[in-house]
């Protein structure tokens, strides 16, 4: 058999160990892996490498993709749906592995319904694909911004300020919930929980009156009663979120309403790059190589997905099209802890 791959979509650390893993199990088991490049914009293009296992050892820890990527929609026109399909039948592909986030796996879905033969792989620093407990690059990304939430802690306890972290989290709060956890932060605001302004300043006064000094964590999409666009979207029809600004209006708000000197940061695309964590290496491993056996073994149309301590295959339409956001028992605890 020929094995496709392809990394669509935002990239997070390891992307690099699915793909290794991808081709070193199909190796392993005498077939031949193609990469298409830049996700499903190289299908829809006829864009290819051939991937050998020389090409992918030590590939484990590095991250980005060496596929590219890219947020290309291959089914927001007929001609380019044709060109897909096109492209796989010339390329002589049996399978391919969508790796990719919920925009990439609608896409696979799309496809599976028109034929192809295709397994999914989740992957998103965000964690808000349902059908799946965990997935790659959210713990890295999360490692990151603790540690831009703890040296921000420091810069504000010798200024006495109040600092304001933006993360990212469209519509799932994830990354600022564990971040807010995992960094002790004040007050966490998550797209989950209406904002709520009176609530935020008068926890940044109990802080900085206890100690001197707060720290704020904010997810970029939440609502602060404002509009707010960067002016654009992608090809998937999402807000683009990096201008809204967030983070530097909660600081204002803050400033404005305690008089206490205040300062946002917004950590951004950092949070994409480096090396994965152990877990993140090791859980992207595990599903690229159950991508494929679930290939080989006739299962398509299915993602590949953590359930507990198993990977476990589940059709498309459990993982795609329903944002997996923070329940209300994760809230309840950072409620608790905040402080």
């Amino acid at each position: 058999m020929t094995v496709g791959v392809l990394t669509g979509g935002g990239d997070c650390p390891g992307l690099n160990a699915a793909i290794r893993a991808v081709v070193l199990r199909a190796a392993a088991r005498g077939h031949r892996t193609v990469g298409f490049l830049d996700g499903w914009k190289g299908v829809r293009d006829g864009q290819s490498r051939p991937l050998d296992p020389s090409d992918v050892r030590g590939l484990v820890g590095k991250g980005g993709t060496i596929l590219g990527s890219s947020r290309t929609n291959p089914f927001a026109k007929e001609d380019d749906a044709r060109r897909v399909i096109e492209t796989l039948r010339a390329s002589g592909v049996d399978a391919l592995i969508a790796i990719g986030g919920d925009d990439t796996l609608s896409a696979a879905r799309e496809l599976h319904r028109r034929g192809g033969r295709v397994v999914g792989v989740p992957k998103t620093m965000d964690n808000d694909v349902e059908g799946t407990d965990w997935t790659f690059g959210f713990f890295s990304s999360v490692s990151v911004a603790t540690e831009a939430a703890e040296r921000l802690r420091d810069t504000a306890e010798s200024h006495h300020r109040a600092v304001v972290l933006e993360v990212m989290g469209r519509h799932a709060g994830w990354v600022a919930l564990l971040t807010g956890l995992a960094s002790g932060a004040d007050v966490t605001l998550l797209p989950e929980v209406p904002y709520d302004e009176a609530a935020m300043i008068a926890a940044v006064r109990r802080a900085v009156e206890a100690r001197g000094y707060a720290v704020v964590i904010a997810s970029e999409g939440i609502d602060l009663g404002r509009r707010g666009s960067a002016g654009g979207r992608d090809e998937f029809g999402h807000e683009l979120l990096g201008e809204r600004g967030v983070g530097q209006e909660i600081a204002r708000r803050i400033e404005a309403a305690t008089h206490v000197e205040s300062r946002s940061a917004q950590i951004g695309h950092i949070q994409r790059g480096g090396p994965p964590v152990v877990f993140d290496r090791v859980l992207a491993s595990r599903l690229g190589a159950a991508a494929v056996d679930f290939a080989l073994s006739g299962q398509l149309g299915v993602v590949a997905v953590l359930r507990g301590r198993e990977i476990a295959a589940i059709p498309f339409d459990q993982a795609v099209g329903a944002t997996r956001r923070v329940e209300p028992a994760w809230i309840d605890l950072l409620r608790t802890l905040e402080g």
